[in-house]
């Protein structure tokens, strides 16, 4: 059975789960919980980086300084292998919310390899990496929607680090993370973005718009066009954006918060992409908009960005990730000095959660080989905001949007099916079923705090800052209260 039919889960296996809190997000039908953090014990791991050498000092009588050096080169083999080995052994915690359904594997799947059947049927669970590159390559067919088959998929699925993991994160992940050249960034994003704005157009709409949108009414399902819209208005009055301001807009997508800006704020608005595809796309349509004369796309690295005359307002909307973390406090010391000293910068980044789970880690590299490749900062939230301030930011507001970005997410997944024969025509099943899966999973990811994405108003920690001019009324001020 192929993923072209809909055959549902049995009701049997479905657990009751309370309505979630907004009809624009999707309800999970099984809450678990992965082991992670919570059971990995970082004492245990110290003891090892410390122990292993010292044993190896006794058995072949080193001297304290041989010592020493050993403990440095093998503290990283160490810590992997203990993470590998753990992430095999505790699967996941004992206090879970329910119990799950123990559906058998071909309840969920079909699996037409015959050597990969004999591995895993029945309640034999098998490793998410192992399920989605067999997938990929046409091994394995789902029985009904990809969603609701990874809502049930701590029945079915577990999150190994795998052998195929480890070499993709120590031969692809750790290389990309320390290079970042521009010839690096270039590669990776016109092999991503100029793969084709009907590709794109296919899960994004009319709009465009590859970040997250934002729930404006959480008492109905708001359309994605609706949410990206709130978002580009969320965006534009943080920013305190005026008539003539110079707005400049960092990995601009295809221009759609440029040309909004420009339109609807009177600003002047520069927008600087990678993507041939998106500076053309970009450009047409702030013509089409009539506002050609005040918003254009430059198709050039971020590294290149002309930085004079400064600009008032600077939007970064989930391209840093790309900058990497090794390039990131240089490419925020760049955003300052582009910046005017009573300017405003908006990052909006996605973030990981610091108490992981082995199943972050699992999506997060599936994430850095198929879908963002070298967007390795996305990083917990203090790590972001240390940067800032060391950079000479004052951080002046930080929302989390994680539940925002599932609501769009859903949006972009139904789009996404919708579309199913025009992509597998124009680009084959392995692309559609790539995107099928990360949309599917991104909307768990994000619903359940794995992954998270954050909006930071930022300017410069001046003493002259007018901070008095982003003082906002508290939530309820001016409503009936009462009193104390």
């Amino acid at each position: 059975m192929t993923t072209t039919e809909s055959t549902s889960v049995p009701a049997a296996s479905k657990q009751q789960v309370k309505p979630w809190g907004s009809p624009s997000i999707a309800t999970p039908t099984l809450l678990r919980e992965c082991g992670g953090a919570r059971e990995f014990s970082s004492y245990m791991l110290y003891a090892l980086i410390a122990g292993v050498p010292y044993v190896l000092k006794r058995m072949f009588g080193f001297s304290l300084g041989t010592y020493l050096v050993l403990a440095a080169i093998l503290a990283l083999p160490i810590g992997g292998l203990s993470l590998l080995a753990h992430s095999w052994i505790v699967r996941t915690p004992t206090d879970q919310e329910g119990a799950l359904p123990n559906q058998p594997l071909e309840t969920y799947m079909t699996i037409l390899d015959k050597e990969l059947k004999n591995k895993y049927h029945g309640n034999v669970k098998i490793p998410m990496e192992e399920f989605f590159e067999r997938y990929f390559d046409g091994d394995i067919d789902l029985t009904g929607d990809a969603l609701e088959i990874f809502e049930k998929r701590y029945d079915w699925a577990f999150f190994p680090i795998t052998i195929n993991v480890a070499k993709f994160f120590l031969l692809q992940w750790i290389p990309e993370l320390l290079w970042h050249s521009k010839k690096q960034d270039e590669t990776q994003v016109r092999d991503h973005y100029d793969r084709g704005d009907d590709f794109y157009a296919a899960f994004l709409g009319d709009r465009m718009v590859y970040t997250s949108g934002l729930i404006g009414d959480a008492s109905k399902r708001e359309t994605l066009e609706e949410l990206q819209d709130n978002k580009l208005r969320d965006v534009c009055e943080r920013m305190q954006m005026r008539p003539g301001d110079r707005h400049l807009d960092l990995g601009c997508g295809w221009g759609t918060l440029v040309a909004y800006a420009a339109k609807n704020y009177g600003t002047q608005s520069v927008g600087v992409t990678l993507g041939r595809n998106q500076t053309k796309f970009g450009n047409e349509r702030a013509r089409l908009w009539g506002v050609a004369d005040k918003a254009s796309l430059l198709c050039m690295d971020y590294r290149d960005t002309p930085r004079r005359p400064r600009y008032n307002r600077i939007t970064c909307l989930e391209m840093a990730e790309h900058v990497g973390v090794r390039k990131f406090q240089e490419f925020l010391l760049q955003v300052r000095d582009m910046l005017e000293d009573d300017g405003l910068f908006y990052l909006q980044i996605a973030g990981l959660r610091g108490a992981w789970q082995y199943e972050d880690f699992s999506w997060g590299l599936f994430m850095a080989k198929y879908i963002f490749p070298g967007a390795d900062a996305s990083c917990p939230l203090n790590w972001v905001v240390a940067q800032l301030e060391s950079a000479g930011f004052e951080v002046r507001s930080v929302d989390t949007i994680g539940v925002h970005y599932s609501a769009t997410l859903s949006r972009w997944y139904e789009n996404w099916m919708a579309n199913r024969d025009q992509i597998v025509k124009s680009y084959g099943k392995r692309w559609f079923r790539i995107w099928e899966i990360f949309l599917a999973w991104s909307i768990i990811i994000a619903r359940q705090g794995s992954s998270t994405c954050y909006q930071i108003l930022a300017h410069k920690n001046r003493n002259s800052f007018d901070r008095g001019s982003l003082v906002r009324a508290p939530l309820g001020y001016g409503m009936p209260s009462g009193s104390i």
